[in-house]
C-alpha cells in the first residue's frame, strides 16, 4: 500500500510540473508573439509617370498630374490628384484640341495588412473629379456617301471656352516602399460622368482628367502610375502579433 501511494505522489509531482511548464510556456509565447514597433503618418507627394512619359513620347500631348495623400488613420487615407492637360486629337471627319485642369479629391482604404513598419498598400478608392476646360474645333469634314466629289474639309478654329465636367470615380491600386519613404504605384480607374454633354454644333470628345468619352455612354476608364515620396509628420506605437 505504501508503495501505491509513492506512485500517485510521483505521477501527481509529474503532472503538476508538466502543466506548470506548459503554462510558462503558453506564457511565453504570448510575450514573443507581440512586437511593438513606430508606424508612421505623414504627407506623400508624387506625380503621374505616365502621363511624364506620354508627354515626352508623343507630340500632340502635354500634361502633368501631382497626387498626394494623408493618412489619418491605420488603413484609412485622404487622396487627391490635380493636374493640367493640352491634347490634340484627330477623329473621324474632325481635327480638335482640349486644354484644361482638374482636380480629384476623396480617400483610400488599404486592405493589406503589412508586416512590422512596412508602408505598402493595396487599395481601393473613392474620388469626386471637376475639370475646366476649353476645345477648338480646328476643322472638319462635310459627310458625305458620294465619292464622285473630294473630301469637303473646312477650317474654323472654332473655340469653345468656359467648359465645366464632374464625374466620380473609383480605383483600385498597388504601392510599393522600394526605398526609405520612396514608393511606386500602379491603379485602374473606372468611372461615371454626370451632367450635359452636349455643344452646339459639337461634342466633349475629350476631358482633362476624365479622358476619352463616348456619345452612347457616361462610362469612362483609365489608369495611372506614379512616384512618391513619404514626408513622415508622425509615428505612432502599434505592435505586430505573430502566430507561432
Amino acid at each position: 500500500m505504501k508503495k501505491i501511494h509513492i506512485y500517485i505522489f510521483t505521477i501527481s509531482c509529474l503532472f503538476v510540473l508538466a502543466n506548470n511548464n506548459s503554462y510558462a510556456q503558453e506564457d511565453t509565447k504570448e510575450i514573443d508573439t507581440i512586437i511593438p514597433y513606430k508606424d508612421k503618418f505623414g504627407i506623400r507627394i508624387g506625380a503621374d509617370l505616365a502621363k511624364t512619359a506620354k508627354t515626352f513620347l508623343e507630340n500632340d500631348y502635354q500634361a502633368f498630374e501631382i497626387m498626394g495623400d494623408y493618412r489619418i488613420y491605420k488603413n484609412y487615407y485622404l487622396a487627391a490628384e490635380i493636374g493640367n492637360e493640352d491634347y490634340s486629337y484627330t477623329e473621324p471627319f474632325l481635327e480638335a484640341t482640349t486644354q484644361g485642369s482638374y482636380i480629384k479629391i476623396g480617400g483610400n482604404y488599404n486592405f493589406y495588412d503589412n508586416w512590422l513598419d512596412m508602408q505598402n498598400e493595396l487599395y481601393v478608392g473613392f474620388r469626386y473629379g471637376f475639370a475646366t476646360f476649353n476645345h477648338t474645333l480646328e476643322q472638319y469634314q462635310v459627310y458625305t456617301s458620294d465619292s464622285y466629289f473630294e473630301d469637303d474639309i473646312r477650317v474654323i478654329n472654332k473655340e469653345y471656352n468656359g467648359l465645366t465636367k464632374s464625374w466620380i470615380e473609383f480605383q483600385l491600386g498597388i504601392k510599393t516602399e522600394i526605398l526609405n519613404n520612396l514608393f511606386l504605384s500602379a491603379h485602374v480607374q473606372l468611372k461615371t460622368s454626370f451632367g450635359d454633354n452636349s455643344l452646339n454644333g459639337f461634342e466633349n470628345l475629350y476631358i482633362p482628367g476624365f479622358h476619352r468619352t463616348y456619345q452612347d455612354t457616361s462610362i469612362g476608364v483609365g489608369f495611372g502610375y506614379g512616384v512618391s515620396y513619404l514626408i513622415p509628420i508622425s509615428k505612432k506605437d502599434r505592435v505586430q502579433k505573430v502566430a507561432n
